[in-house]
């Protein structure tokens, strides 16, 4: 009888860390590793993914932990981020490089498709895609085409990375709706359909049929193969399998992003101006969202804080709440303040250190001003929901300060500090438990608690 633990294995592939993990039958985490793979440069001198280096990372990751002896691969799938493609030619080779998503996009080829489309505002409605550039993964497609014929001409299909990745190993070609439904500008969702201008300028033909996210896409050997899946709509999947009653997730980082999956409405011009976007859930419903740039606007702060109190940066992992210095806060004058590029910053930088008595204080004060943001961004997907409860995961959901005034300002409903380890990876492989794990699924999925006020 084998000893090897039976195993799904997830790639989950961020812009920054690339992860292998092994889950077994009761999804616990049994094998994990973390790496950086070094980028390379575009055409223009702009850094981008190294995608040959990626691709040998997947094979090599692959044959090395199908020959330990620990574990027997049952499946594979991928969770990686969005608005990224890769490009394959007629003999399915790649076309280098992997544009990034960053690199600025030309104002007047923005605005001839836009002009050509119905106008911004109409057009991000329908597309449920703020004006966001190459982040618009869609307009990649539309910038080679005008910018680069001879490029785009070659390209048989275009894949988005998780389904590339997923071609790696199957060598199966098709797409999937969290990849096509994130802000691509290219899906209808008035007609639950592409968008008209995807056939207009010639690029259905380059995407290969949709392929649900549950299914299998192909065989790496004899081992099942996932289709991949965005990231983002990945973490949701835990959470969705776990509670069936109406609630909100909001996801901490870098970006914390509220998702309300139970809100069908559509974008208002408003909601669209306050960075409001949809997702497609991989079932393929409208999943309402709204973005705040809150991690980067502690992290930078707190470098300030650090630097005028002679403080260690991540000095603030120290400080435990006083409800008595909260009572000493002040709301500030102004909520937030817009950049005029859609990141949101608080109040908090203009106010003078000097004011505050020492660090504890002062921080205090900053978390307060991040929460305000926060709730208004949140209060955004709430409405056209009855929703109930918010799970707060990630970074500040381990925030006594923000999740005890996030608390209080949700009085109406119940808060919970959640926590799903590798919540990305772990949707990927809930979607194909049933090719792979005999078993019913486990009942205790997410680790919530209440904060209680």
């Amino acid at each position: 009888m084998s000893s090897k633990i039976p195993v799904v294995m997830i790639f989950d592939v961020g812009k920054t860390n690339k992860k292998l993990l092994l889950f077994d039958e009761q999804y616990k985490i049994v094998y994990e590793e973390s790496t950086q793979l070094k980028e390379t440069e575009e055409e223009d001198g702009f850094p981008c993914e190294d995608v040959f280096a990626l691709t040998d990372w997947v094979k090599n990751s692959f044959s090395r932990l199908q020959n330990d002896e620990r574990f027997e691969i049952k499946a594979v799938n991928f969770s990686a981020y969005g608005a990224s493609f890769v490009y394959l030619d007629e003999r399915l080779n790649v076309i280098p490089p992997l544009y990034n998503y960053l690199k600025s996009f030309s104002s007047s080829l923005q605005k001839k498709f836009y002009h050509d489309y119905g106008g911004e505002s109409n057009f991000s409605k329908i597309t449920a895609s703020p004006v966001l550039g190459n982040l618009n993964s869609g307009m990649q497609l539309y910038r080679l085409k005008y910018e680069r014929p001879e490029k785009f001409m070659q390209i048989k299909y275009a894949l988005h990375l998780p389904q590339y990745l997923s071609f790696v190993l199957c060598s199966s070609v098709h797409s999937e709706i969290t990849g096509i439904g994130c802000h691509t500008n290219l899906w209808d969702f008035h007609r639950n359909a592409y968008h008209e201008w995807v056939k207009k300028e010639g690029l259905a033909e380059k995407f290969p049929p949709l392929l649900s996210g549950k299914a299998i896409a192909g065989y790496a050997g004899t081992i099942p193969v996932g289709s991949g899946l965005h990231d983002s709509s990945a973490a949701l999947i835990p959470y969705l399998i776990s509670f069936t009653e109406p609630f909100v997730l909001l996801s901490t980082g870098t970006w914390c992003i509220s998702l309300n999956p139970f809100n069908h409405t559509l974008l208002t011009d408003d909601e669209l101006h306050q960075d409001c976007l949809c997702y497609l859930s991989y079932e393929g419903k409208p999943v309402k969202a709204s973005r705040l740039f809150a991690g980067h606007e502690h992290e930078r702060q707190v470098k300030w804080l650090a630097e005028h109190f002679k403080k260690p940066v991540d000095y603030y992992t120290s400080v435990a709440l006083d409800t008595a210095l909260l009572k000493k806060q002040k709301p500030g004058e102004i909520p937030f303040k817009n950049t005029g590029d859609r990141f949101s910053i608080s109040v908090f930088e203009e106010r003078k250190l000097s004011g505050f008595k020492n660090y504890e204080e002062a921080y205090h004060q900053l978390v307060t001003d991040i929460v305000s943001l926060q709730v208004r961004s949140t209060r955004l997907v709430l409405k056209g929901a009855a929703v109930k409860r918010i799970f707060v995961d990630g970074g500040f959901s381990r925030n006594q300060i923000y999740m005890h005034l996030l608390a209080k300002s949700f009085s109406e409903m119940d808060v919970y500090a959640a926590s799903v380890p590798q919540a990305s990876a772990l949707g990927a492989a809930l979607v194909f438990h049933q090719h792979w794990n005999p078993h019913p699924l486990p009942q205790r999925i997410v680790d919530s608690s209440a904060v209680f006020l």
